[in-house]
């Protein structure tokens, strides 16, 4: 027997590249999962929508919920665009939000998107706030993502995906180990944009600059990466902890070069590999030339880049993924990876 589901995924990240829309066709027989993305595609946000998310954090509790609902409403128009565009049939609509608060230690995480005004947007049924139940069980609400990857990439030894923080799945003894490494894009361009750039194309400008040794070794001093088992990151660590670590007197490009090289050494102390193993490498870090080439001087195994749509549009496709778990009444959410106090179904449903 045959299941076969056809799912939008969305996901919008914290590097605030845009809107991630994937259309994503799903089948499954003896328990084997295949997928296809016969569409995808980014929708970047305007000046408008890049400065209301990114001062969100600090906007007051009205602006806050407003947002949330006005944020679900442009993403439900969006979707229909999408659908018109290509002319889809969709099951149900798929959507992780924009990750405005991640406090896992004080029991909160905050993916904004209203649900509710997806669905009236689109009238499809919509799943969305997978993090919440997670949280509420005591873990972090991330890694939601190795799952999917365990379903569906699972000929890979690791999966690292590049995007606004990298982080990482693989299976040892019989378990699935998953965990936020280090801060990535969401770095990156923070300091490209310094320069009136919105990223730092290829890692151009890193690969001009120069090591700064004292700020390299200060950065690997954080407490972060001392903590073993589950461990999450979200931008308000990025703020109160990596920045002020930063000194802004230095040439951009030398900034862009201590931190590429950062990356790619914490992403050295996670993975401990032969040349038989496989590494399939995902995010927009992926197009990120020179950090590519600083994490293959560190690691000495086989690094797999995919096709542009498994790059670019994966978390969508696996939240998408996620959604079908839901709907199944199927775990999705793993404690191990988590710290939860159990394995969950995350996701709250909205009928469109």
């Amino acid at each position: 027997m045959t299941t076969s589901y056809k799912v939008i995924g969305i996901m919008s990240g914290t590097s605030l590249d845009g809107l991630d829309l994937a259309y994503c066709i799903f089948s499954k027989q003896d328990n084997i999962w295949q997928f296809q993305i016969p569409h995808a595609k980014t929708i970047p946000y305007d000046p408008k929508w890049r400065k209301r998310l990114t001062e969100l954090p600090q906007a007051s509790s009205l602006d806050f919920v407003k947002t949330h609902v006005d944020f679900g409403h442009f993403i439900g128009g969006e979707a229909n665009k999408f659908i018109k565009k290509f002319n889809l049939k969709v099951d149900f609509i798929s959507s992780h939000g924009h990750t405005i608060f991640h406090q896992p230690e004080n029991g909160f995480t905050a993916q904004i998107g209203d649900g509710a005004s997806i669905a009236a947007e689109t009238c499809l049924d919509v799943i969305c706030d997978f993090r919440s139940t997670d949280i509420a069980l005591g873990g972090q609400g991330a890694p939601l993502v190795p799952i999917g990857d365990f379903f569906l990439f699972s000929d890979y030894n690791f999966r690292l995906n590049l995007g606004g923080f990298a982080n990482i799945s693989f299976e040892t003894d019989g378990k699935t180990i998953a965990f936020d490494i280090a801060p990535a894009n969401l770095a990156l361009n923070h300091f490209a944009q310094k320069t009136r750039l919105d990223y730092d194309r290829n890692g151009e400008m890193a690969s001009k600059g120069n090591l700064i040794p004292e700020m390299f070794n200060l950065l690997n001093q954080l407490s972060f990466y001392k903590k073993k088992g589950a461990k999450s990151l979200g931008r308000e660590f990025f703020e109160s902890e990596f920045l002020p670590l930063i000194d802004t007197t230095y040439p951009v490009q030398d900034i862009l070069n201590t931190l590429v090289q950062h990356i790619a050494f914490q992403i050295s102390n996670v993975i401990s590999g032969t040349k038989n193993q496989k590494i399939l490498i995902t995010g927009g870090g992926a197009y990120n030339l020179f950090l590519i080439e600083k994490i293959r001087e560190y690691i000495d195994v086989e690094l797999v880049i995919p096709s542009s749509e498994i790059i670019e549009y994966k978390e969508a496709l696996i939240f998408a993924f996620l959604g079908i778990l839901r709907t199944e009444r199927k775990i999705n959410t793993l404690k191990e990876v988590t710290g939860a106090i159990k394995d969950s179904v995350g996701g709250a449903i909205y009928k469109g």
